[in-house]
Order: structure tokens, then C-alpha cells, then sequence
């Protein structure tokens, strides 16, 4: 059974940090390719930040500079570290795994507040 749970998400002042981390398990976790995505009310799903199975990274331009992805295969985890949070990146954060865009899976989500 795969499953993909989230967790660091929370309450921040704007300039504030958070980690998240998501924690896999049920499929061969250093085979897949690993993102992070967020949600805001009224608005489609987006991807902040994903790392390949060999390490490659690829961040939307919004948090480039602010984010950073990295995994642990030994701990079947993907972590985001955000830095310098702004209101604008208020959303549930979403864990995705992805194998060759055939398999695909979700986390529930993490909702990331920024606001003073």
C-alpha cells in the first residue's frame, strides 16, 4: 500500500522558515522522482520543486532562491526547506511521487500558513 504523508507544515510570520518532510513507503522510493506542490484557495495545483532519482533539481522561479528540495532514500523522505516565507506562499503543500509518469501518487497535503 503506498502512502505519502506529509508533515512541518504550520502557522509563520512572513520572513519565517518551515520544513517539510514527507515520509514514503509501499514502492522503491529511490526510483521515483519526488516533488512538492501547493494548492492556494481558488487556484489550480502547481509544482514548487521536484528532485529525480539521480538528484537533479527543478524549482518554480516564485521560490527559487527561497526553497530547497533534497531526499533521503535511506529514511524513504523528501524534505522542502523554505526560507524567507512570504504571504503569497500560502497553500497546502501536496508530497507527489512520480515513476516514468506512469505511476503517480499523492500525499493529503500540509497546509503552510504565512501571516503576521
Amino acid at each position: 500500500q503506498v502512502q505519502l504523508v506529509e508533515s512541518g507544515g504550520g502557522l509563520v510570520q512572513p520572513g519565517g522558515s518551515l520544513r517539510l518532510s514527507c515520509a514514503a513507503s509501499g514502492f522503491i522510493f529511490r526510483n521515483y522522482a519526488m516533488g512538492w506542490y501547493r494548492q492556494a484557495p481558488g487556484k489550480g495545483r502547481e509544482l514548487v520543486a521536484q528532485i529525480t532519482s539521480s538528484d537533479n533539481t527543478n524549482y518554480a522561479d516564485s521560490v527559487k532562491g527561497r526553497f530547497t528540495i533534497s531526499r533521503d532514500n535511506n529514511k524513504n523522505t523528501v524534505y522542502l526547506q523554505m526560507n524567507n516565507l512570504k504571504p503569497e506562499d500560502t497553500a497546502v503543500y501536496y508530497c507527489n511521487a512520480n515513476w516514468a509518469r506512469t505511476y503517480n501518487y499523492w500525499g493529503q497535503g500540509t497546509q503552510v500558513t504565512v501571516s503576521s
